[in-house]
């Protein structure tokens, strides 16, 4: 099982303390009745659902790209399928609550148009009086509304910039860390390499000096060592299991 500092697991506890920060501005979206308070809510929801779903996709490519060599990560096949179940378990999350608001702001724009229906049906007279009425109010309105959007939508920006820069920030730190493994494994495997080389050549020689021993020694030398060696055996044996 992958450790806690699996740059995976880093990745994706920031992305699911995003979710459930998220999960909390759009309960008090449902929840509120003030039309500017939904209004603001919805697009800092909105623009959450977007990074989120922007980070999840940088997600997704790191995992396609772990599940060619999966072995080279220290993970198997069940990992990766594991990890592409919860981005897509994220990203399902994030879809829901983008069509949950875009379905809202499409029955408050049906809601405003069935006002204006009723308003068209009533007597020239009313309508006239109340437009006279409401002209000074609309128009002030108006400039204070636009003035506010402007604000919220450089506020939303410059939101989405530092977010944007933080989430850069975090998968340079995952690429660095995942390269800093793999020269760290491949200097173990050079290492290894270069040790079984030499444990190789010291073999050879010890084979090509046993060669030659045997070739100098007569048959009768070659049987004297032989007993020799046996003798030695029973000795050590004798010495090892029977004191």
């Amino acid at each position: 099982m992958p450790s806690a500092q699996d740059p995976f697991y880093v990745v994706k506890s920031e992305i699911q303390e995003s979710i459930d920060n998220l999960q909390s501005s759009f309960e008090q979206w449902k929840r509120s009745s003030d039309a500017v308070e939904r209004g603001r809510v919805a697009k800092e929801v909105l623009a959450g659902c977007e990074s989120i779903e922007w980070q999840v996709d940088e997600l997704e490519k790191a995992i396609a790209v772990a599940s060619k060599e999966p072995s080279w990560y220290g993970i198997d096949d069940v990992e990766i399928e594991n990890r592409r179940r919860w981005t897509s378990s994220a990203r399902t999350q994030v879809v829901t609550m983008k069509k949950t608001m875009d379905t809202g702001k499409s029955s408050s724009t049906t809601s405003i148009n069935g006002m204006h229906r009723e308003l068209m049906r009533l007597p020239d007279s009313y309508q006239t009086h109340t437009s006279n009425h409401n002209a000074a109010n609309d128009n002030d309105d108006f400039i204070e509304s636009e003035s506010d959007r402007q604000m919220l939508l450089i506020k939303q920006q410059d939101d989405e910039l530092d977010e944007l820069s933080l989430s850069v920030q975090r998968i340079g730190g995952v690429g660095l860390t995942i390269h800093e493994e793999l020269m760290a494994q491949e200097k173990i495997i050079d290492e290894l390499g270069n040790e079984m080389d030499s444990t190789s050549n010291r073999l050879d020689f010890v084979q090509k000096k046993v060669a030659m021993v045997m070739k100098k020694a007569s048959a009768k030398g070659q049987i004297m060592m032989i007993l020799g060696l046996l003798a030695l055996f029973i000795f050590l044996f004798f010495l090892v299991f029977l004191t």
